[in-house]
C-alpha cells in the first residue's frame, strides 16, 4: 500500500508564509541551499519543513515553495514503482499533469489530476 509521504504548501510570499507557520504551528521551515537543479527548486524559492519528531502514523515533512499558479496544497505519495503507476493514471479516469522528472539526488516524481480533478503528487525515491 503506497503511503503519503509529504506535503507542499504554495505561497504568494513564502517569507510571510514561512513566518505564519513557524509561529502558529512551531514547525521548522528552512530554505534549500542553491544547487542549480533541473527541477527549479532555487526559482520555486523552496523550504523544507519539520512538523516534528518521526514517529509511526505521522507525517512530518513538507514544503513550502512559491506559488506558480492557482495550485493547492499538494501531498505526495512513495511508490515502489512510478512507471507502474503512471500507466494506470489516464485508464482510472485521471490525466497526467507534470510528467515524470528526476530530482537529482532524490528520486524521480509526477503530478497527476485524480479523476475527481485534485493534484496528486506520485514520486519513487532514488535508489542507493
Amino acid at each position: 500500500m503506497a503511503d503519503i509521504s509529504h506535503f507542499m504548501i504554495p505561497a504568494d510570499n513564502v517569507e510571510r508564509a514561512r513566518h505564519f507557520y513557524t509561529d502558529l504551528l512551531g514547525w521548522k521551515i528552512e530554505s534549500l541551499q542553491p544547487s542549480g537543479d533541473s527541477m527549479g527548486i532555487d526559482a520555486m524559492q523552496y523550504h523544507d519543513i519539520k512538523t516534528g519528531a518521526a514517529r509511526p502514523g505521522a507525517l512530518n515533512s513538507g514544503g513550502l515553495y512559491k506559488r506558480q499558479t492557482k495550485e493547492p496544497v499538494i501531498s505526495f505519495v512513495e511508490v515502489d514503482d512510478l512507471d507502474l503507476v503512471l500507466s494506470k493514471v489516464e485508464r482510472l479516469g485521471g490525466k497526467i499533469i507534470m510528467p515524470k522528472s528526476k530530482i537529482p539526488g532524490v528520486g524521480q516524481t509526477a503530478m497527476i489530476l485524480d479523476s475527481e480533478g485534485n493534484s496528486i503528487g506520485i514520486w519513487t525515491p532514488q535508489k542507493k
